[in-house]
């Protein structure tokens, strides 16, 4: 049992040694798959969850696999994370925890700004008085704001411009942990960090463990399943004007699962004084329209649309050259085949048609 890596391209259950790991968000869609993953391959695992976005059912199924250290706090509370991080010990941070609606940033932004900004500036502030050697964090290609076809696929040297204040949070953290790990190596301090810019998101456990559930749900995938499954009426187009071969948005899908195997990997790797930036994609643009279609082939329901204005804050086209990740890490997403990705999301919500609940 338990998530299977394709250890033909790496092996992430043995190439590091058994870490003490604090996972920010851990009861969240991303953060309770790392979890999982860390787990099975033999971490000690800390999770500071604040739950208002996270599920405490979720923690109670990962401990079901592991010894699970859970706290319900701000990741930026100093008072909690600053003798959690000493008291367990931890070398490693995984940062998820934060908000990532790109239109509830637009219309919200100061509080994208506080709390994905100011508490992971906070947590920071808290590393830099412990013995935390390496931290990961959880951006998003949202910082590359609207590349232009020319910039298609994106690469890492691609010019930070984000258009909507969600990618700017994201943004100002990665510029402080940049520094931050600057510091430390003029320090002489054994520190490394990697910024993973992840492109959309999407799909389950394959074993049906934990999944996605979020309230209210805003992902492409899971709302096309649920109006597959009846639990929405239809599903609005937000735009279907865009200068793109069928006029919808085109995003780059990865696999949650291949997402985790980009995180212990860069565990592996990543080497006192390293400051990382890297990709996390399959490289392949998909369009919305494409993502309905999948969607019926995988349910065989032919899923109601409706068409609606673009939104605010949305690029047209976004997907990465994964080469440097490759190149660097050896990973490659192993799910390739759009259909396989949505069938995983499918089968959650088939066994889990009301969440965690």
């Amino acid at each position: 049992m338990g998530l299977q890596y394709d250890t033909t391209a790496f092996d992430v259950s043995s190439s590091t040694e058994p870490s003490s790991v604090l996972v920010t968000g851990g009861a969240g869609y991303i953060g309770s798959h790392a979890v999982l993953a860390l787990l099975e391959a033999g971490h000690r695992v800390t999770v500071v969850d604040t739950l208002v976005r996270g599920h405490r059912r979720a923690i109670d199924v990962l401990a079901a696999h592991g010894d699970v250290h859970f706290v319900e706090a701000d990741c930026g509370d100093r008072g909690v994370v600053l003798p959690l991080l000493r008291e367990r010990a931890i070398d490693t941070v995984l940062h998820f925890a934060a908000y990532c609606y790109v239109g509830e940033s637009v219309q919200e932004p100061l509080k994208y700004y506080a709390n994905n900004t100011g508490s992971s500036l906070r947590l920071l502030m808290a590393v830099a008085d412990s013995d935390v050697s390496r931290f990961i964090f959880s951006s998003t290609c949202s910082t590359y704001g609207e590349p232009g076809e020319d910039r298609l696929p994106i690469g890492e040297d691609c010019p930070q411009r984000p258009i909507n204040p969600y990618g700017r949070s994201k943004l100002l953290v990665e510029q402080a942990l940049s520094g931050f790990a600057a510091r430390r190596r003029a320090e002489g301090r054994r520190f490394a960090c990697a910024r993973l810019r992840y492109f959309n998101v999407a799909g389950s456990d394959p074993h049906c463990r934990v999944g996605e559930v979020h309230d209210p749900e805003t992902h492409l995938v899971p709302i096309c399943l649920q109006a597959a499954a009846g639990l929405r009426d239809s599903v609005t187009v937000f735009g279907t004007d865009y200068g793109t071969p069928d006029g919808t948005c085109i995003r780059d899908y990865v696999h949650v699962t291949d997402l985790v195997d980009a995180h212990l990997a860069a565990m592996a790797a990543i080497e006192p004084g390293g400051d990382h930036a890297w990709n996390v994609g399959t490289g392949r643009g998909t369009s919305v329209r494409e993502i309905l279609d999948s969607v019926r082939r995988v349910t065989g329901v032919d899923v109601p649309v409706e068409q609606g204005a673009r939104r605010p804050g949305d690029p047209p086209s976004l997907y990465c050259d994964p080469s440097r990740i490759r190149d660097d890490l050896g990973w490659t997403a192993r799910h390739q085949e759009l259909d396989d990705i949505v069938r995983t999301a499918w089968d959650w919500m088939q066994s889990h048609p009301n969440g965690y609940d």
